[in-house]
């Protein structure tokens, strides 16, 4: 259909007709708009019942309506089982995020445990993609619970917790091991096959089942005292009365609990739905989630959403209580069940300490949503704020702002910042190492910042679908521009964005200065329009707060940036920069000692067992190094 008024987009699909050749097998359905936009991703046990409901004379709620007036075609995927179905829908939802569900909105990575998978196994906290091979133990609600974790494991079974390149490059034994947290297996004092024991029961510790591991102890050091090994039978008795004490103050209702505790509290159309959980008795925190919503999901609804796509991308626990009963409990269970490959249960109605731990839950909910609310108003506030300041019809969409780093001209970078009526949009955040200026021109390090992020949004805008070739201004409407465009700097700064924007041919966007003022008082700023005009709005602003917020994240990125580049400059040229050190011999030093740290640390002696280094070329490293005046050359030959 070529009629692009959403709501004529139901004229343009039949919903009876498609319904007709539906089959009554379980699957998932897809609603699409006319401009080929996802509305809405449902699961049903019976397609042709379930589709056949949006399309009968029955009374529908507004947002119903609302998404069916803007329906254009439909899609169906059919699967074996029910259960299926509901992994399938939870799967899309996260993928695509369709505009009518609710979604869980967590764009962070969890932390885990990890053990690696090699000859000495380290023990790691992890977080991001599992792209090293091993066993990843978690996830936990906090990196603190991580490292708790990891420090009674560092306790218990003392593994290694070095890098591979500090590991093979170790002749002798670090703190961790004077202070009993390692076993040094680095300079092999400790049995292969003892050390390889010492990971098993690692493992077995950290998928919860200190039961078996505390019966395996048992056993050993009587083996161990029959054999009259009694310092090892010492020793695995201590590391019993370590465990049997960490179990009894960690029992919940008699058993090792592994369960995780649910609660949602809403205001509105915000929602927050709070995560307590325990892995083998063992608190890993809380954690707020706030699920976006449709404004008419109850909260048994949200829940229920919030279980089935939160663990299909985590592993569920063997127990999850819920602070409310929520719609088809029975199937999510199954469906979980299946994915998991053994039992999972929820329940909603409990007693005793759990119901403690539900109480708990409830509280920080609605802790946690208050918080929420606070933060987001504020937030509002200061938007409407900019908008009344900077005298706009509505609330900008999209903010960018520009900062220039640097050191007396050394290692120059600018930052790229970008935030939204809510707050910052970290995802899209950009730095630009600036390159071919004269050292310390601010004014042309602008211009290179501001031509490089909009030629590259024009060029981005000219593949848009349907786009002629040099037709710039179409280019620019199809590229991302933002509303308002903040230049941390006064007129000078200023005169470079707007020329450089004026070169692209880039219309639209205010041009905004952030002047520090004399005093470089915070509220003393003074706000350069492009006219000329010239703001000081006071500190008791909103928007100049909102300014003031977006200009400060730009300079912590950018500063941030700039001192990572000179580090790496450094780091790279100070060993370059010494006579007789060429590429052999600097991989050589780096490999020999796990890094730049690890030659720093080292005294001249040992240097010079380095092969390729002789005396005086050890002296004029560490000289160099320690920033100490360069030993005569005393015409020996480095080589």
């Amino acid at each position: 259909m070529s009629d692009p008024a959403g709501d004529r987009a139901a004229d343009a699909f039949d919903g009876k007709a498609f319904v007709a050749q539906l089959s009554t097998a379980p699957g998932v359905y897809r609603m699409y708009a006319a401009d080929g936009s996802l509305l809405y991703v449902g699961k049903a046990g019976a397609l042709k019942r379930r589709v056949a409901s949006y399309f009968a004379n029955t009374p529908k709620t507004p947002r119903i309506h609302a998404m069916l007036a803007q329906v254009a075609r439909m899609e169906v995927t059919v699967t074996r089982t029910e259960a299926e179905a509901l992994l399938l829908e939870n799967q899309l939802i996260k993928s695509l995020g369709p505009r009518y569900n609710v979604a869980l909105r967590d764009d962070k990575s969890y932390p885990y445990v990890l053990l690696t998978q090699e000859p000495w196994s380290r023990l790691a906290f992890h977080r991001g993609p599992r792209s090293v091979q091993g066993r990843y133990f978690g996830p936990y609600a906090g990196a603190g619970a991580v490292r708790e974790t990891m420090d009674l494991m560092f306790k218990l079974f003392r593994l290694r917790s070095c890098e591979d390149s500090v590991f093979r490059n170790r002749s002798r034994p670090c703190l961790q091991y004077q202070i009993g947290r390692c076993s040094a297996p680095c300079v092999g004092l400790v049995d292969a096959d003892d050390y390889a024991e010492s990971v098993r029961r690692a493992s077995l510790f950290l998928e919860g089942r200190s039961d078996e591991l505390g019966e395996e102890l048992a056993a050993a050091m009587e083996a161990a005292s029959s054999r009259l090994e009694f310092e090892q039978a010492a020793r695995l008795r201590d590391l019993l009365a370590t465990l049997r004490g960490l179990q009894a103050r960690q029992y919940v209702d008699g058993h090792a609990a592994n369960l995780d505790v649910l609660a949602v509290a809403m205001q509105g159309s915000t929602a927050c739905v709070l995560l307590l959980a325990f892995r083998d008795g063992r608190t890993l925190g809380t954690r707020a989630f706030f699920p976006r919503t449709n404004g008419e999901d109850s909260a048994e609804e949200v829940l229920a959403a919030f279980v089935s796509q939160y663990y299909a991308e985590q592993p569920p626990p063997a127990e999850i209580v819920l602070d409310r009963p929520i719609v088809e409990a029975a199937l999510i269970e199954l469906a979980l069940a299946e994915a998991a490959g053994r039992k999972v249960a929820l329940k909603s109605s409990v007693r005793g300490e759990r119901a403690g731990y539900l109480d708990l839950a409830r509280r920080n909910a609605q802790l946690a949503l208050a918080t929420e609310l606070t933060s987001r108003g504020a937030q509002q506030a200061r938007s409407q704020g900019l908008r009344e300041l900077l005298g706009l019809a509505e609330v900008p969409a999209r903010i960018e702002c520009f900062d220039i780093s640097h050191t007396l001209g050394e290692a120059t970078v600018a930052s790229c910042v970008v935030f939204d009526p809510a707050g910052p949009v970290r995802n899209q955040y950009r730095r630009y190492n600036i390159s071919g200026i004269e050292p310390g021109d601010d004014y042309a390090a602008m211009h290179q910042a501001i031509d490089r992020r909009f030629r590259r949004a024009l060029e981005a805008g000219a593949e848009a679908p349907g786009q002629e070739p040099g037709a710039a201004s179409l280019v620019a409407r199809n590229a991302v521009l933002p509303d308002v465009l903040l230049i941390d700097g006064g007129a000078g700064q200023l005169a470079q964005a707007r020329q450089a924007l004026a070169d692209l041919g880039v219309e639209g966007v205010l041009l905004v200065g952030v002047s520090k003022g004399e005093q470089r008082r915070a509220g003393d700023e003074t706000l350069v329009l492009a006219d000329g005009r010239q703001l000081s709005p006071g500190a008791a602003s909103p928007g100049l707060q909102f300014i003031q917020q977006v200009r400060d994240e730009a300079h912590r990125f950018a500063i941030t940036g700039h001192r990572g580049r000179r580090q790496k400059a450094r780091s790279s040229s100070r060993l370059e920069d010494i006579a007789g050190i060429g590429p052999r011999r600097r991989a050589a030093l780096l490999r020999h000692f796990g890094g730049l740290a690890g030659l720093k640390a080292a005294g001249e002696e040992e240097i010079a067992r380095v092969e390729g280094i002789n005396a005086a070329l050890a002296a004029r490293i560490y000289a160099t190094l320690h920033g100490l005046a360069n030993p005569a050359d005393s015409g020996q030959n480095d080589s």
